[in-house]
């Protein structure tokens, strides 16, 4: 079944977070299941839109949830919860 953008971007989002907020490129590529186009085009929506930043530390690049892609994956849980509850899928 493909995934849908929500989907693929809900997680990016949960695995940066999983990574204490803030993970390297390469774990984003294998942990999304991504290839490297597809990765730099959901990295880049999703800085766009605020929800993670790129950052750089001792040389090396990583990108970090943002307050509000924090707020955005507790909403999109409990939208997830309600719909679920109704027999129906995100």
């Amino acid at each position: 079944m493909k995934r849908s953008k929500l989907t693929i971007s809900m997680d990016i989002l949960r695995l940066i977070q999983n990574e204490s907020g803030k993970a390297k490129p390469t774990r984003i590529l294998y942990g999304a299941n991504l290839s490297h186009n597809a990765l730099k085009e959901y990295l880049d929506s999703l800085m766009t839109k605020n929800f993670i930043e790129k950052t750089s530390e001792d040389g090396h690049v990583f990108y970090k949830l943002t307050q509000k892609g924090y707020e955005f994956i507790n909403e999109f849980r409990k939208i997830k919860r309600l719909t679920e509850a109704f027999g129906l899928s995100v």
